[in-house]
């Protein structure tokens, strides 16, 4: 039995064009980039021209006097940490929304003594109300953290509201934009925000490789030391072959964005609509989402006895956040909107990609209907 792949929000498969883009940087043996001789002023070249390629699909602007900074990580979980622990350098309190990633959740937990985690909660559709934002803001308030949209349950923040309201008080807003950075198009400085996450192996790019953005002006404190490379924002040489492949896949990506989300939509519809008629589940959040995104409760059904009956029926999904796929927790994202806790207990996450395809769907309904009518039938 063939598999289908729904785990795209975990990570998604590289595309070929990438890989040969990444091996022709292999192939031209770009050396280190901090190096002052010939190699490596040509591979700082090939590095800061990339940087500047991928900062302006993003909508991050390189004239002076205001110049953004975009600064490669490793990915999503370090452009998170070093934003939270560059951003905040004096007591007061840090606002998270309920439905934080984990690489959100944990840093804040980790600054020093004497600041204050206050947590925004969420309704049951899974978005924040900006109004209680608002009433959690006071002049002691050194940074928000609100993600643009959810990894697990897909809803789609109100971020320009957030950040003009953060602007307005003159607090930092960083946004996790993880899970829409390569599949919808954004525009960094019309956003408002002060710093934005991403990373590349969540569209096509290679795992290992992200960015964070951070507004002009803004004195971001470095998370890691022992180098000079990236301004001391981010010490460690880079990786050419990893920033470039990232820059294709982006391209890639966004020049496909606009059918892609047709496609993603009509497609996760169709799913939706016939396992809520068939299979009596819920649907956990609601629009706006992003289009390849459900997240599905069976009522009375273990969602990890679920998914693994499901891998064995050839399909391929999650509980969750792949950053806590060895906990046997339920989840606090779909916790947070406040359903029952038979639902919480029986939610699994179907993320489909650019490989998903018409007839897929039929297959996929097919096969959790019955294993979901067996897993029943054996209680």
């Amino acid at each position: 039995m063939s598999s289908i792949y729904l785990d795209n929000n975990s990570t998604t498969r590289i595309f070929d064009e990438v890989i040969d883009e990444m091996a022709e940087c292999y192939r031209q043996g770009y050396l280190n980039p901090a190096s002052q001789h010939a190699s490596g002023r040509e591979a700082r070249r090939v590095l800061e021209s990339t940087r500047e390629t991928i900062g302006t699909m993003l909508g991050a602007g390189f004239s002076a006097p205001s110049v953004d900074q975009l600064i490669f990580t490793s990915g999503g979980t370090e452009s998170n940490n070093l934003a939270i622990h560059g951003l905040v350098s004096s007591s007061g309190n840090v606002i998270v929304s309920s439905i934080e990633h984990p690489s959100v959740l944990e840093p804040v937990e980790q600054i020093p003594d004497g600041i204050e985690i206050r947590r925004l909660p969420v309704g049951r559709s899974g978005h924040v109300n900006v109004d209680d934002l608002e009433a959690a803001m006071d002049e002691e308030t050194r940074l928000v953290c609100i993600m643009f949209a959810n990894n697990e349950i897909g809803t789609i923040q109100p971020i320009r509201r957030i950040a003009s309201l953060c602007t307005s008080r003159n607090v930092p807003f960083h946004c996790d934009a993880v899970q829409v950075v390569g599949k919808m198009p954004i525009n960094f400085r019309e956003l408002g925000v002060t710093s934005l996450a991403f990373s590349a192996h969540k569209f096509h790019g290679p795992r290992g490789v992200g960015g964070l953005l951070v507004r002009h002006g803004i004195n971001l404190r470095p998370f890691l030391v022992g180098g000079s490379q990236q301004l001391g924002l981010r010490p460690g040489t880079e990786s050419i072959a990893h920033v470039v492949g990232m820059g294709k896949a982006l391209a890639m990506m966004l020049d496909r964005s606009a059918d892609w989300c047709e496609q993603m939509t009509s497609l996760r519809n169709r799913l939706e609509s016939k396992l809520v008629s068939e299979c009596q589940c819920v649907v956990i959040g609601s629009d706006p989402r992003m289009p390849h995104t459900t997240n599905l409760a069976f009522s009375g059904i273990d969602r990890q006895a679920l998914v693994m009956a499901l891998d064995l029926a050839g399909i391929e999904c999650s509980t969750g956040s792949a950053c806590t796929s060895g906990s046997s927790e339920p989840s606090h994202v779909v916790m947070a909107t406040g359903v029952e806790k038979s639902l919480v207990e029986g939610s699994i996450r179907l993320s489909l990609g650019v490989n998903t395809i018409h007839s897929d769907i039929d297959l996929v309904a097919g096969r959790i209907l019955s294993v979901v009518n067996n897993l029943r039938a054996f209680k």
